[in-house]
């Protein structure tokens, strides 16, 4: 049986757009009517541009009739996380503080998917400024997991992920800060992948942790991905973090195989909480990479126990100075009677724009930063930090990728974690490392728990070795069946039939 149009890779509907098999606009319209299906279930998007995508669908028709080419994503529909500015449509950042802001202009990555003949369909549902791991955090409404409605897609990219897994959109970007792009991407059963810090333009992206923050692409296969990552990636010269480095050439590289590679399980990731479904999935990923010529073997990160403080310093430290221009005075929501003073007109701006859980990372950050507290807090933090990087660097000198589980458990139940922070962030206790350390991760779907929830596999290499990555991601997907199966339709659109 032929893959629904809505499942297609987006390198496939690209090349039947450029071929004139299938034109932009009945692409763009098969996708609008697919959200308007399966959405009102999942509640992924914000925002969907039908005008604005039409219009641009149209263009696109245009320029394949004049023979023009219009890039390597021509006519295909992409979503955004709601922390990327995008011209002409809101960007809230699932955050009150900011509902109803239109920015005049397009982050660096839009302008890119746009050169490239990408079609923005719409902008999707995040934890409230990328702070949390179930995207239950959203200002606006919570997004539900399309392979059981009744748990969570993982944050903080949890509209990218569901949107992707349900065939709303082809392919979706999200921002990684401690796992925001790998963690859903595992509890959804999509591909999803953090570049090394720089790799990828930040400028137009609200900022969560300067440091740490990455965009990255959400995709239903690895090759999606590559493509996705060719497009955005490359220096741009107004983020003062970007590497001066051309954007990688990955096609090339999805066709080596996994054979000769070396991947390491770190001892010290060995956790006694990992659900036992995701240890036997992962474990049997791995042995599929032994039967494709990899060798797994024993690595140590010795600092590994305290990736999660070390982050829980960092990032909200970072984040108490970003969101501190969140004021009501220079854009943005404005609370309170006019007249009262300016002390009152912050606290009740701040007070009744930001959400619980933002607020909790604002005051911890802001202690550590504190004067009396930043050299035992964040300084040491920093200092911590270092050492996880050189674990890594010592690591790498003896294995070319290092595994673990993406997340502990497949997808929770909606509620389960909200009133027990700590337990939330151990969500992401795997994928904290690799930002901490600046570099790249993958995680890739490797299995199904026995009641249908999907399980990733993650994957982490040297810094700017992307292509590494994707091969060895690209090697298992095509060993195994994982990449072809999508949640059941009768939780999408009440249709009949169980997952494909």
């Amino acid at each position: 049986m032929s893959e629904p149009l809505h499942y297609l890779p987006a390198g496939e509907l690209a090349r039947r757009v450029r071929a004139r098999e299938l034109s932009a606009r009945e692409l763009v319209r098969a996708t609008l009517d697919r959200i308007a299906a399966a959405d009102r279930r999942l509640g992924a998007f914000l925002h969907v541009d039908a005008e604005g995508a039409e219009r641009r669908a149209a263009e696109i028709d245009e320029a394949v009739a004049r023979r023009a080419d219009p890039g390597p994503l021509a006519g295909v529909p992409i979503a955004l996380k709601d922390m990327i500015a995008t011209r002409g449509q809101p960007t809230t950042a699932g955050s009150r503080m900011l509902a109803g802001w239109i920015p005049p202009y397009d982050a660096t990555v839009v302008q890119r998917l746009r050169a490239a003949g990408a079609v923005i369909i719409g902008k999707l549902n995040l934890d409230e400024f990328a702070m949390g791991s179930s995207n239950e955090n959203s200002a606006f409404q919570p997004v539900r997991n399309p392979w059981d409605l009744d748990r969570v897609p993982g944050g903080s990219s949890g509209g990218p992920a569901a949107a992707v897994a349900a065939g709303l959109c082809a392919a979706a970007l999200g921002t990684d800060t401690g796992g925001s792009i790998r963690q859903p991407a595992s509890l959804c059963g999509v591909v999803g992948l953090k570049p090394t810090y720089g790799r990828v333009s930040r400028w137009g992206v609200i900022a969560f942790a300067s440091s740490l923050d990455q965009v990255g692409p959400l995709t239903r296969t690895t090759a999606d991905c590559a493509l996705l990552l060719e497009v955005i990636a490359g220096f741009d010269p107004r983020d003062s973090t970007s590497v001066p480095e051309p954007a990688p050439r990955l096609a090339a590289e999805l066709g080596r195989g996994a054979a000769g590679l070396t991947i390491g399980r770190p001892r010290e990731l060995e956790l006694p909480g990992v659900d036992p479904e995701v240890t036997a999935a992962v474990d049997t990923a791995l042995e599929v990479m032994v039967h494709l010529g990899a060798t797994v073997t024993d690595v140590s990160l010795p600092h590994a126990p305290y990736w999660l403080p070390t982050y829980y310093l960092l990032a909200p430290a970072e984040a108490s100075s970003n969101l501190a221009r969140y004021d009501g005075v220079r854009y943005g929501l404005r609370a309170g009677p006019p007249g009262q003073g300016l002390h009152d007109m912050y606290s009740r701006t701040r007070g009744s724009g930001f959400g619980a859980e933002v607020k909790r990372r604002i005051m911890l950050g802001t202690f550590a930063l504190r004067s009396g507290y930043y050299d035992a807090y964040y300084k040491k933090a920093q200092q911590v930090r270092a050492l996880i990087a050189a674990d890594y660097q010592r690591a790498f000198d003896e294995v070319d990728l290092i595994a673990t589980p993406t997340s502990p458990t497949a997808a929770f139940r909606l509620g389960e974690k909200t009133q027990d922070p700590v337990t939330m962030y151990l969500a992401d206790v795997f994928t904290m490392g690799a930002p901490l350390a600046g570099l790249p991760g993958i995680s890739v779907p490797c299995g199904f728990t026995p009641e249908g929830l999907p399980v990733g596999l993650q994957l982490t290499a040297r810094a700017l070795d992307e292509a590494t990555l994707l091969r060895a991601a690209a090697a298992y997907e095509r060993a195994t069946d994982h990449a072809g199966r999508h949640p059941p339709e009768s939780n999408l659109t009440g249709a009949s039939g169980g997952a494909g």
